[in-house]
């Protein structure tokens, strides 16, 4: 094992955490995701709804579901996620550099500045002014703002990271990546297929960028922060240093490769998709390494999972990150592909990742780091325990469903049944979505209630202590 794993990602005790880490922009970026969360959810809802053909917005164009759809996506992406990262980078990146952000006013204006340009996206968004290009659709005066933001946030983490002397832990590999690849990714998905490239060269590298924000923004993120709790609360170093570091570069190598298996079966040259296929087949590979250091890390303390709710939420996202990469490597080849194109299995496989895995990791940070933050124990382990399970089984039920669903499409459609037969048989599944989705959205809502009985004692604790 490297020396460089060895070194304890906490800081030591003669440095005062207070002066490393600014608790309130920490605590400003989480109630911020959270907010958005509601708002994704709200917006899911109405796509859900309308399916079912119970929309309770029906003819009010700027709540239609088409407009709320797009706010639903965003609304998680650059809300939620892009929020409790930042949030979560505020925690990790001085404790594990022993040194504050590059200028915590500078903090404070990207936070204020993010939640301008998502506010002003569902803005835009809701009047008609999205951009033909999926996760792409920011409208174009929101696109310079936030690559403006994206280079703010990496210079504000980049210049304590590299200041840092000795050997680099894993996390910080990830973070620097990410700082990186976000800021290229959303330049070449926002600007160059709208301004430079036409026809199959524009779906090609909006392909690439539909991809890359999840592979080369949200996965380096959530797996770098793994990388930094998960040893934190087990008390043990990472299994093998070698093997992290074949994941990362794995990474690197076969992920920007593969986006353009969102275009199969498309006048794009075949070449490039059998490149795609073939990159999302070893990225699989890849995931396995990861998902096997962290089990191994994990090995003789099963039982802790139990008890450590973080832990859970962890482990819960990695084994849900498994299955979708498993799914993934499966649903690109052509002949699976042929049955599940444009289905509801794409849907679920979509959801299971952003939300199974993505914000299962950052929902359980915000379960480790809420207690610490606002100095207080969890107001009710009851309703903690409600929010993981009714999350966690929210998200296998609304997964399933829809992957079954899209099977039963596929077949009707190859069948080549009329399309009606297509919308029957899945009322029942687009029926049951919208209780798998009832059931995420309480736990949210525990979540919530509970938070704020937890701020309330935080509160009471305070006020006894200054009298």
């Amino acid at each position: 094992m490297s020396a460089a794993i060895s070194i304890s990602p906490t800081a030591p005790a003669t440095i005062d955490e207070h002066q490393l880490v600014d608790r309130p922009i920490i605590v400003a970026y989480f109630l911020a995701a959270l907010t958005y969360m509601l708002v994704s959810l709200a917006g899911g809802f109405l796509m859900a709804f309308q399916l079912i053909q119970h929309n309770p917005l029906q003819g009010i164009e700027l709540l239609s579901p088409g407009r709320w759809r797009m706010i639903h996506t965003n609304a998680i992406a650059y809300g939620f996620i892009a929020n409790a990262f930042l949030g979560a980078l505020h925690w990790a990146v001085p404790r594990l550099t022993f040194r504050p952000v590059f200028d915590r006013r500078l903090s404070w204006l990207i936070f204020g500045a993010w939640q301008v340009v998502v506010l002003s996206t569902a803005g835009g968004l809701m009047f008609g002014q999205a951009q033909a290009l999926e996760w792409g659709e920011t409208p174009v005066w929101i696109d310079p703002v936030a690559q403006l933001g994206l280079l703010l946030v990496a210079i504000n983490f980049v210049a304590p990271i590299m200041r840092n002397t000795g050997p680099m832990y894993v996390t910080l590999w990830y973070f620097l990546a990410a700082f990186v690849w976000t800021f290229l990714t959303y330049a070449m998905g926002n600007f160059v297929p709208e301004y430079f490239v036409t026809g199959t060269s524009a779906g090609a590298v909006g392909g690439l960028f539909i991809h890359d924000l999840v592979g080369l923004f949200v996965t380096p993120l959530g797996w770098g922060m793994m990388y930094y709790f998960v040893p934190i609360l087990l008390r043990k170093p990472i299994w093998s240093h070698g093997m992290s570091l074949v994941g990362f570069w794995g990474l690197a190598f076969f992920y920007p490769l593969q986006g353009i298996h969102h275009f199969l079966y498309t006048p794009i040259p075949m070449f490039l998709q059998y490149g795609a296929v073939i990159s999302t087949i070893a990225v699989e590979l890849v995931v396995a390494t990861v998902i096997i250091n962290f089990f191994g890390t994990l090995w003789g303390n099963g039982s802790a999972i139990v008890g450590n709710l973080p832990l859970r939420w962890f482990y819960t996202g990695m084994i849900y990150y498994f299955l979708t990469c498993f799914q993934c490597a499966l649903q690109v080849t052509l002949t699976f592909q042929a049955l599940i194109h444009f289905t509801d299995w794409v849907v679920g496989h979509a959801h299971l990742v952003m939300f199974g895995v993505f914000s299962m990791w950052l929902l359980g940070m915000m379960t480790y780091l809420f207690p610490r933050l606002l100095g207080v124990d969890w107001y009710s382990r009851k309703l903690s325990e409600w929010h993981y399970w009714l999350s966690a089984g929210g998200m296998l039920v609304m997964a399933g469903d829809l992957i079954l669903g899209g099977l039963f499409q596929g077949w009707s459609w190859a069948a080549l049944q009329p399309w009606e037969d297509s919308i029957a048989v899945s009322q029942p599944f687009w029926a049951t979505r919208v209780i798998a989705g009832l059931a995420i959205t309480g736990g949210q809502l525990a979540f919530m209630f509970n938070l704020y009985k937890t701020w309330q004692v935080s509160r009471h604790v305070r006020t006894k202590a200054a009298h």
